[in-house]
């Protein structure tokens, strides 16, 4: 079991005292976060996610964003000669409940919406006590603690309990390269919702909203609201009305079209792609775009590079600090065998040129495209 546990197989999780110092409580760096006095409080956030995630344009950065990333494999490689090294399990699977790509999708949700995201560790090493296994934790959940000037995170309470700094039941932080969402954008999240809230009335109105005006002698209180309240269920199936001759209705409210709801929901969908830090034409916000097959490999480049890295990187350096990877080697997303992957001619047109050029081996070459060094042999 020790060899294994060294090799990272098999975690081992009975380890009180571990030799490494966990790296867990950063600095605070962008002030979403308020504590006092080395009290217990949550971060400040001024519009909640739900509501966020109900605005399709928020919903939809968030899939590309999310969706992409957690897509990417992990792999360890040594920093001194950049050898890639066999993954261990956490890496493979972070929580073994559950596949990696969902770990990974709702940390970078995290990370955009509350600039930081949260593992709880569930297993360590018992040679190093590194962490094994992780779990990811909702940010609803964590409470930090502040030193009394509110610089540094001392502690962190999940559900209320305080938990260790290290060891099984800690946490683990990432910090976000980018501000919160929630809290730079709640401006704009809420126009959009506003926006949404008043085409949706617009909607459900069967008929123009009006006033009735009545020419002749008033109606009791109670008569009135009868009277409104037939005309709406009466309008709700029919379109002809009929009032007597002391009654005239005077529509008051202009249509949707004449509203200018489209353009203000395809105006505020621009917004979000700019807070968001995503492309406007990918959420359809930009009528005049157009995409060809030859800009579609530039296109994903400069949408890894603005959009994607920052969340990319921030989760690498995480992962390859100290208390989780061993000194001298690193975590990396394979980005270029994935994602950014250039098509099959390009490729052979590269490895052509490195085999001319004496660069790598013809085996070497067979390992670039995944093929066996014997060909079709195992």
């Amino acid at each position: 079991m020790g060899l294994l546990s060294r090799l990272r197989v098999v975690p081992d999780a009975t380890v009180e005292n571990p030799r490494i110092a966990a790296q867990y409580a950063p600095p605070v760096m962008n002030g979403n976060y308020y504590g006092f006095n080395d009290g217990f409080s949550y971060q400040d956030v001024t519009i909640d996610l739900a509501s966020a995630m109900s605005v399709p344009s928020v919903m939809k950065c968030r899939n590309l964003i999310c969706g992409i990333i957690a897509g990417i494999p992990l792999e360890l490689y040594k920093k001194s000669t950049g050898e890639q090294l066999g993954s261990p399990v956490w890496l493979e699977q972070p929580d073994e409940r559950q596949p990696r790509a969902v770990t990974m999708a709702y940390t970078i949700q995290s990370l955009i919406f509350n600039s930081v995201a949260y593992w709880e560790v569930t297993a360590v090493y018992s040679d190093d006590g590194r962490p094994a296994r992780f779990a990811w934790v909702a940010n609803e959940r964590v409470t930090a603690r502040y030193n009394k000037r509110s610089t540094e995170i001392i502690g962190y309470m999940v559900d209320g309990a305080e938990r260790p700094m290290n060891g099984v039941s800690s946490l683990i932080t990432f910090q976000s390269l980018n501000p919160a969402v929630l809290v730079s954008g709640a401006r704009t999240i809420r126009a959009a919702l506003d926006i949404q809230r008043a085409a949706a009335i617009a909607a459900a109105t069967p008929i123009a909203s009006g006033h009735i005006k009545n020419s002749g002698a008033d109606l009791p209180e109670p008569v009135v609201q009868g009277l409104l309240a037939s005309w709406k269920a009466a309008r709700s199936s029919r379109s002809t009305a009929y009032l007597t001759s002391t009654l005239d209705f005077i529509p008051t409210s202009f249509s949707p079209k004449d509203m200018m709801y489209t353009e203000a929901i395809q105006a505020q969908s621009t917004e979000i792609a700019r807070l968001m830090n995503v492309p406007a034409y990918m959420l359809s916000s930009d009528a005049n775009a157009s995409m060809t097959y030859q800009n579609i490999l530039d296109a994903r480049k400069e949408f890894f590079a603005y959009t994607l890295a920052p969340y990319v990187c921030a989760v690498e350096d995480r992962l390859s600090m100290n208390d989780i990877t061993a000194n001298g080697n690193m975590v990396r997303f394979a980005v270029d065998e994935t994602f950014l992957r250039v098509d099959a001619t390009t490729r052979l047109a590269t490895i052509e040129k490195l085999l001319s050029l004496q660069l790598i081996t013809l085996d070497q070459a067979k390992e670039m495209e995944d093929l066996s060094p014997n060909g079709d042999a195992s």
